[in-house]
């Protein structure tokens, strides 16, 4: 999505699973001026993240003097959690797997083309008289 360059340093994974806190950092330009704090989630589609999970990574946030962040998931979050990050003085942007999958194909990360398909249309052009 452009962040940090393309440099290798423009991201760096922090956590692990089941750590409570950031999965990673991800310069917001090369010099590394400004930082979006990264949680993710990888859930069952019936699954949601909620507000406490989000309360968490705001925690976090809080902790690291951190001022955005983005939570993403493969799944969904409730409607406490959307109503939550409305009203904090961080930027939290929450990601759910259907904007995961937009995000992934628009930017080409994680996919491959499995089949192109190509449209013909007539050329007009073709069929009139120049003098």
């Amino acid at each position: 999505m452009g962040y940090g360059g393309s440099h290798k340093d423009a991201a760096k994974q922090l956590g692990r699973t089941g750590d409570g806190g950031v999965d990673g950092v991800i310069n917001e330009d090369r010099l590394g001026l400004d930082r979006v704090y990264v949680q993710a989630k990888r859930y069952r589609p019936d699954i949601v993240v909620g507000r406490p999970d989000v309360q968490g990574f705001i925690g976090s946030l809080v902790g690291l003097g951190a001022t955005k962040g983005v939570f993403v998931t493969t799944s969904g979050f409730s409607r406490q959690a959307t109503d939550f990050v409305r009203h904090l003085p961080q930027r939290v942007i929450l990601v759910d797997g259907p904007t995961l999958a937009d995000l992934m194909i628009e930017h080409q990360v994680g996919i491959r083309i499995s089949q192109t398909i190509e449209f013909k249309r007539l050329d007009e052009d073709f069929f009139t008289e120049e003098q």
